[in-house]
């Protein structure tokens, strides 16, 4: 039995309600994942339990798929439907190539304000702390990538699309910069997360049938097998102690297989490899 589960999330629950539940399925306190989901958004969510939440800090998405729809006319203090209304617009529904070169403008690398309920940390406190607060703060951005940008379908009240993005971009803010380019104001009703790296949404279990215990576990080195450079080592005993250890090998980071089983992930210092951590 592996330690991680591929879970379709249901909306109206957090990714810490979702773990909570887990928690008496598993029978166990550990148990973590490896990216947040807003409470009205849906979709893949990896969760890592007993000894592979050890490896959390190596399983950083590099990049994740959503389809969003936006309605147009309305901006929140959320930027989704949840949220406080802030800004009402009268608006037509923009024709098909407008949409589409919009969207398409912002693939590649730019620059992206971070939203204020996001948990970022500004001066020691997180945004979302600030907007409860009611104080004003100047919002971070960061670097984001669009891979791939697609519109699926116009409604009668604004549009579908579909963003590969990487790490750390903010589909809220993105819909919201989509809009503001075509001198529109929208948020987002709904929001899917439909892949996270190699895991989709076949691969994913809902809720439901994981507590009337139908669902499939996976071993913690299929995911970390594709991430990084897997080594088979010799003795073993040198690992579990935490020895240096000489390898033959270019990467930063590698993890040490043992049994067709993730025992540590090291990282190359100086000529030689250092335990980073022990997965055992």
């Amino acid at each position: 039995m592996g330690n991680i589960l591929y879970i379709d999330k249901p909306k109206g629950m957090t990714s810490f309600d979702v773990c909570y539940r887990l928690r008496k399925v598993l029978g166990t306190k550990k148990i973590g994942h490896t990216g947040t989901l807003d409470p009205n958004a849906t979709g893949v969510m990896i969760v890592l339990f007993d000894k592979a939440t050890k490896a959390n800090q190596f399983l950083t998405s590099d990049n994740k798929e959503y389809e969003c729809r936006v309605l147009l006319g309305i901006e929140t203090d959320t930027l989704d439907i949840d949220g406080n209304l802030t800004s009402k617009q009268e608006y037509t529904i923009p024709d098909k190539d407008l949409i589409e070169d919009t969207l398409n403008s912002f693939l590649g690398e730019s620059m992206q304000e971070v939203p204020l309920t996001s948990a970022i940390s500004v001066d020691g406190k997180r945004l979302y702390q600030y907007q409860r607060e009611n104080i004003e703060v100047e919002l971070p951005v960061r670097k984001i990538n669009v891979y791939k940008i697609k519109l699926l379908e116009i409604h009668e009240d604004g549009f579908s699309f579909r963003a590969k993005v990487s790490s750390g971009t903010y589909i809220r803010s993105l819909a919201r910069d989509i809009c503001h380019k075509m001198n529109m104001i929208g948020t987002i009703s709904e929001l899917r997360r439909t892949k996270v790296d190699e895991v989709d949404l076949s691969m994913c279990d809902c809720l439901e049938e994981i507590e009337k215990d139908n669902y499939h576990t996976h071993e913690l080195l299929e995911l970390l097998e594709k991430r990084y450079q897997t080594v088979e080592y010799e003795p073993i005993d040198d690992i579990y102690n935490g020895k240096k250890i000489k390898l033959d090998c270019d990467t930063e980071k590698i993890v040490i297989v043992h049994d067709n089983k993730a025992i540590a992930v090291y990282e190359k210092k100086k000529g030689l490899y250092r335990s980073l951590r022990g997965l055992w």
